[in-house]
């Protein structure tokens, strides 16, 4: 079970040549001389234009996202705040409870 299994290949692992390719030889040779190679057409690529009210919209949800992680940030921070404040002043009091027990005895 805890054995490393190799895979085992069913194809050779040498180096394998690629099959021959078998040109016609009905060919006519004037035509593949005259036809120019072609190039291959550049792709076009979209502009983006931002118009005034694009970038202010844009700025304004920014501030918005960084303003709302920001806030739930800080939200966070002050539970573990809160909690830590409480659990130190629950632990005071259960100390100065065991040991007033312990001198009235």
């Amino acid at each position: 079970m805890f054995h490393p299994k190799v895979p085992t290949m069913p194809q050779p692992t040498g180096l394998v040549t690629p099959p021959a390719v078998v040109e016609p030889t009905a060919a006519m040779q004037h035509a593949q001389a005259t036809t120019a190679p072609m190039s291959a057409p550049t792709p076009t690529r979209t502009t983006v234009q931002l118009t005034p009210g694009a970038v202010v919209a844009l700025v304004g949800g920014g501030t918005a996202v960084v303003l709302v992680v920001g806030a739930v940030l800080v939200s966070m921070l002050l539970a573990v705040a809160i909690t830590g404040a409480s659990l130190a002043i629950c632990s005071l009091v259960i100390r100065s409870l065991i040991s007033s027990e312990a001198k009235h005895r």
